[in-house]
């Protein structure tokens, strides 16, 4: 279970790394949104960073305030497109594939793997209780 768990830190990480992008153009370009739904993206972007950020922290070393930081992350994953998986979106781009075909399948496979992330982190929490 700790290399599952480091495999999602390191996924984590990597999803900072987009994140930290996404949040720069965000607070570049806050003043041009006009939808109110736009503007909560906008704002929950920052606090979701910081939970991943714990999260991650937390899980690396198994604290349970890893996983109750990934309970409460989750809703927010999948308002905000923030998933763990969420880079393989980017790959159709990375090939040089700009066919708009691809990413729909791409995205449902992310809302599938972060399903599938929840249940094998409840699996590992509960591991973890059962060993001490």
């Amino acid at each position: 279970m700790r290399i599952l768990l480091r495999s999602f830190v390191f996924l984590d990480l990597l999803s900072l790394v987009f994140m930290t992008m996404q949040l720069w153009s965000v607070f570049q370009n806050f003043s041009k949104f006009t939808l109110l739904s736009d503007k909560i993206q906008g704002v929950l972007m920052f606090p979701m960073y910081a939970l991943v950020l714990f999260g991650a922290y937390g899980l690396f070393f198994g604290k349970k305030l890893g996983f109750i930081s990934y309970y409460i992350q989750f809703p927010f994953r999948l308002y905000l497109w923030v998933f763990t998986l969420g880079f393989i979106t980017l790959l159709p781009e990375a090939l040089s594939n700009y066919d708009d075909k691809w990413f729909p399948v791409l995205l449902k496979v992310c809302f599938a793997a972060e399903f599938i992330r929840l249940y094998l982190t409840i699996r590992a929490n509960i591991a973890a209780k059962q060993e001490g």
